[in-house]
């Protein structure tokens, strides 16, 4: 009998990890906190609020901002902030110059931890693009002592903080 009960809450929104609350505390108190953010029955979830709530976007009225300026598409489609999700839509995101490409696996309205937040989607995004190692512009080595004003004239060049003219300052002798 209880076998039924367990295979029986399985198929129940939410209730996709009794298995393995079993087995892992650790598992069990996350799948615990991913159900105590989620809606109630009959609620849906806004768009810009679940980006917010899974760690996709810093705040929400960034998630909002990011739906207005058509960045976030569910199901191929561009969608408003209140735009309501469900479980298995495809969610993609334009976020700092990268996109990300997730499927809704559970709903939550609560913003949660990281360890909660990556069972909520699968991610599908394609791997961030390596970043480039860059020397750093205009850095002495130690010892080398104060830079004289022809050095210091130099480093200012490189760093673009003069426009590059060599002109005089305003206000300068």
């Amino acid at each position: 009998m209880e076998t039924a009960t367990a295979g029986g809450s399985e198929g129940a929104p939410g209730g996709s990890g009794v298995s393995a609350a079993a087995g892992d505390p650790q598992v069990a108190a996350v799948i615990a906190a991913a159900e105590a953010a989620g809606p109630t029955a009959g609620e849906s979830v806004r768009v810009d609020s679940w980006i917010w709530a899974v760690r996709l976007i810093k705040t929400r009225s960034l998630g909002a901002a990011a739906c207005k300026g058509g960045h976030v598409r569910v199901n191929g489609q561009n969608v408003k902030p209140s735009h309501s999700l469900r479980v298995g839509d495809e969610v993609r995101l334009r976020h700092e110059g990268r996109e990300r490409i997730v499927i809704v696996k559970r709903l939550i309205r609560k913003r949660v931890g990281a360890p909660v937040a990556v069972q909520c989607y699968v991610d599908n995004s394609p791997p961030p693009p390596p970043r480039e190692a860059v020397a750093p512009i205009g850095i002495r080595d130690r010892g080398a002592g104060r830079p004289t004003k022809r050095d210091r004239r130099d480093l200012e060049r490189l760093r673009g903080l003069m426009g590059g003219g060599g002109t005089a300052r305003p206000g300068g002798r």
